[in-house]
C-alpha cells in the first residue's frame, strides 16, 4: 500500500455520534475495507493522551457539569482538528470519531468553528444514529469499570444518556446518517464508501453557511 503525494489531499471522515452508537466499531470496519490508509483521530485517543484533570476532554458530556472544563474542550478541539487537517494536506485520509453538541454552560460554537475550518477540504460528516434503548443495553453489557453510566436499579434510563440523545445531532446535517442498531459495521462502512463515490460533501458548507 502506498502512501499519496503530498499534493492530493486525503478524504476525511468525521463520525458524529453519542457514545456507545458504535463509531469505534465502524472506525475499525473502514479501516479494513475502504481503499487507501485511515488515520484514525478522535474522542478515545484524546482522552488517553491528556492528564486526568482534563479528562474527559472532547468527550465531556451535555448538561454544562463541568464549566471549569470548557476553555480546555476548545483548545483540545482546535488541537484535533488541525492535526486532521494537517493529515488530510499530507495525503493521509482520516476518520475522526466524536460527540459533537453544545450544550455547555454557555454554547462554545465548537461545530460551526469545524465547519468553516473543514469546509475547504475534502471532508464528510456521517451522523452515527442508534436508538438510546440499544445504547443503553450496550452500555449496561459492558465491562464493569468501563466508566459508562449504567441503567439505576429499577431500569430507569440515567439522565445523561438523555442529554447526549438531544444533543448530538443538533442541527442534524449531514452527508451521509448510518444507523448501527439495523446494519453492521461493515454494512455501514460499505455506506461510507458508497458516499465517497457518489460525489463532494456539502454538510461542512451547510454549516458554515449557517453561521455566517
Amino acid at each position: 500500500m502506498t502512501v499519496p503525494g503530498d499534493s492530493e489531499r486525503g478524504t476525511i471522515v468525521v463520525l458524529n455520534g453519542a457514545p456507545r452508537s458504535g463509531k469505534s466499531t465502524l472506525v475499525r470496519a473502514m479501516q479494513q475495507s475502504l481503499d487507501g490508509i485511515w488515520i484514525n483521530l478522535g474522542v478515545d485517543g484524546f482522552a488517553d493522551a491528556i492528564p486526568e484533570g482534563l479528562r474527559p476532554g472532547i468527550g465531556l458530556r451535555p448538561g454544562g457539569e463541568r464549566p471549569d472544563l470548557e476553555d480546555a474542550v476548545v483548545a483540545l478541539f482546535d488541537a484535533l482538528y488541525a492535526s486532521v487537517a494537517a493529515c488530510s494536506r499530507s495525503g493521509l485520509n482520516v476518520v475522526v470519531d466524536v460527540g459533537h453538541h453544545d450544550d455547555y454552560s454557555n454554547p462554545l460554537g465548537i461545530l460551526a468553528k469545524v465547519a468553516l475550518e473543514l469546509r475547504a477540504l475534502p471532508a464528510y460528516l456521517v451522523g452515527v444514529r442508534c436508538p438510546v434503548e440499544v445504547i443503553m443495553a450496550r452500555r449496561d453489557a459492558g465491562a464493569a469499570g468501563s466508566g459508562y453510566v449504567r441503567s439505576g436499579p429499577d431500569g430507569t434510563m440515567p439522565e445523561a444518556v438523555l442529554r447526549w440523545e438531544r444533543a448530538v445531532h443538533d442541527p442534524g446535517i449531514y452527508d451521509l446518517e448510518v444507523d448501527t442498531s439495523k446494519a453492521s459495521p461493515e454494512a455501514c462502512a460499505a455506506a461510507v464508501a458508497r458516499r465517497l463515490d457518489e460525489g463532494p460533501p456539502v454538510a461542512f458548507a451547510a454549516l458554515a453557511e449557517r453561521r455566517g
